[in-house]
């Protein structure tokens, strides 16, 4: 009797024990990277008794080549009781490419309860090692190097941001790693998002725990509508992994390989800005943003300046727009704006101000009026335009001139001066000073060397005519010459930078895209390496120059992500100096 009694007080027990648990149908997969030839085991597992029902998800681009196998399991260790309720499916990919695989469902207590969603990436067929403890094969299927994409179908205009991050597993170490091709951002401006050091995190990929560490974040901001691609990041790394055997204190040995792996290539279908309800005034503002025409000085006098400052503050695309233009009386002398900006790059967009600031200058006195200015932008969260118009301004010129009534003539009347009081009375006309020594020119010093000084001259200056005739008949000397200069001219900012590597990179970038602007009258900034190449070549510039060129164009992509000496920096500036200095000879 008592047996009884302490069999059913156990069962009670574990059957409270057993409902206690959170209801969860979790999916895993036995690899989330494979070759296309490779197959996959993937298992949906429920931790709870009851369930039934259970639904597998549609297995697109998948083949099922075995299952479902169904188990259960249950156990009591050190007085916690585990259930577990599994189906398993072995799948053969149809296809490459990023595949997702859906939830599962169950129903259990009149509730329909989901799995998570897994993602497989599937390459291209690899070699299947006869031993599985290959470290080659190892490493590829415990590293993936993905890249993140904030927003896969923004507008024209609208800022997204690109995350690149390598996951390892725990069954492998990394040593070193260096990107071998940074990615290619056609149809895009771009700009790098700084990250303040490599912070290794943990985190989950497929429903595995993995570490990673965020390698390249950039902000993308659509240039053009269409379908607009992202080339792969690619990278070499170090990776320590098991050999499966172990020392003599029973460590296990790890081996070193080196391996390259891939991003999948992305795509990003940016929308084309709506036609309907689109202002006169746009000029391609995109986000959200204040406008502000203030004047610094509302009263002043003739030839006293004020300042006009036509203001854009907010989050958008502040980089990639005009500000609106102002119009003045033309009794107002108005000089070419100052442009300022203080932008700042952040994940989601640009955000700052874009300010043009303009000098005013009044000649004639009198009131006169800076009619209101309009600005359009597109608000990409709310999807419409939106126009802020601003109030007329008014300056008050309160002494000066009085503007002439006849406009044909330009002429002043002339006025006598009117003496007043015993003001210009007492100013003396003449003097009777007289010089206290006198010395005679005649043989004196200054007497002699203005004597000689034609004597001396005449061969300097022959001297000097020769050596510019030969200095002018030296055309290739010449071209040199003025080709080192231009180059000196275009690096300036970046030989100030050499030391500060991001600022280097970034100043000599700006430097190459500023030349190719200056003698190609085209902006370069926005288009690919592959174009420029198309547009030197046309311009018959020999193959070699062209490749120099490009060089210099990508070793400012790799080195913003690889340990960079001021040696190496100025090896490049030197390089730069070169190859611009023999492209000039060329256009």
């Amino acid at each position: 009797m008592k047996l009884k009694v302490y069999i059913t007080l156990l069962v009670s027990f574990i059957t409270i024990a057993l409902s206690a648990q959170d209801t969860a149908l979790t999916t895993t997969v036995s690899k989330n990277k494979l070759g296309v030839n490779q197959r996959l085991r993937i298992e949906f597992s429920i931790n709870k008794q009851g369930a039934d029902n259970f639904k597998p998800p549609n297995f697109t681009n998948f083949k099922i080549v075995g299952g479902p196998s169904q188990s259960v399991s249950q156990s009591w260790i050190n007085g916690k009781v585990s259930f577990n309720q599994s189906y398993t499916y072995i799948l053969q990919p149809l296809r490459k490419g990023e595949h997702n695989i859906p939830s599962a469902s169950i129903e259990i207590e009149g509730e329909t309860i989901k799995s998570n969603p897994v993602k497989v990436i599937v390459l291209d067929a690899v070699d299947i090692p006869k031993n599985p403890n290959d470290p080659n094969y190892i490493a590829e299927q415990n590293i993936h190097l993905v890249a993140e994409v904030s927003k896969t179908q923004p507008y024209v205009g609208e800022g997204v941001y690109i995350e690149y991050r390598l996951y390892v597993s725990d069954n492998v170490s990394v040593y070193d790693f260096g990107i071998t091709e940074a990615p290619q951002y056609n149809g895009f401006w771009n700009q790098e998002i700084k990250i303040n050091g490599t912070q290794v995190k943990i985190g989950t990929y497929n429903g595995e725990r993995h570490r990673y560490a965020v390698l390249h974040k950039a902000l993308l901001i659509p240039t053009t509508s269409g379908k607009l691609t992202i080339d792969p990041m690619k990278m070499d790394v170090v990776v320590a992994v098991p050999t499966g055997k172990a020392d003599f204190f029973g460590n296990l040995i790890t081996r070193q390989v080196r391996k390259e792996f891939s991003s999948v290539k992305k795509v990003i279908n940016a929308k084309a800005l709506p036609l309907q309800n689109k202002p006169e005034d746009f000029t391609g503002a995109v986000g959200q943003f204040s406008f502000d025409v203030s004047l610094s000085k509302n009263t002043l006098k003739a030839n006293e300046s004020s300042q006009i400052k036509v203001a854009v503050n907010g989050k958008g695309n502040l980089k990639l727009f005009e500000l609106p233009k102002i119009e003045t009386p033309k009794e107002l002398e108005v000089y070419q704006p100052e442009r300022k900006e203080s932008v700042s790059v952040l994940s989601d967009g640009l955000k700052g101000s874009v300010t043009d600031s303009y000098t005013v200058v009044p000649e004639f006195k009198g009131k006169y009026k800076i009619p209101k200015v309009s600005f359009s932008y597109f608000n990409p969260k709310e999807e419409v335009y939106q126009t802020i118009t601003t109030e007329d301004l008014y300056v008050d010129v309160l002494e000066g001139k009085e503007i002439p009534k006849d406009s044909d003539t330009n002429e002043v009347a002339k006025q006598n001066v009117n003496i007043t009081g015993s003001d210009f009375r007492y100013i003396q006309t003449s003097t009777n000073f007289q010089p206290i020594q006198t010395e005679d020119f005649f043989k004196s010093t200054l007497f002699y060397i203005l004597l000689l000084l034609p004597i001396v001259a005449i061969p300097i200056g022959i001297f000097i005519h020769k050596k510019k005739e030969e200095r002018n008949s030296d055309v290739l000397g010449n071209k040199l010459r003025k080709a080192d200069k231009l180059a000196k001219k275009y690096l300036s900012e970046a030989q100030k930078q050499l030391g500060n590597k991001e600022a280097f990179y970034e100043a000599l970038e700006r430097a190459l895209h500023n030349y190719l602007k200056a003698k190609l009258g085209v902006e370069t900034s926005d288009i690919s390496r592959e174009k420029i190449t198309e547009l030197l070549a046309n311009k018959n510039v020999d193959n070699t120059t062209i490749h120099s060129f490009i060089d210099v164009f990508n070793n400012c992509d790799f080195a913003r992500y690889t340990p960079i000496t001021n040696v190496q920096m100025k090896e490049e500036y030197e390089k730069a100096k070169q190859v611009i200095t023999q492209l000039d000879r060329q256009l």
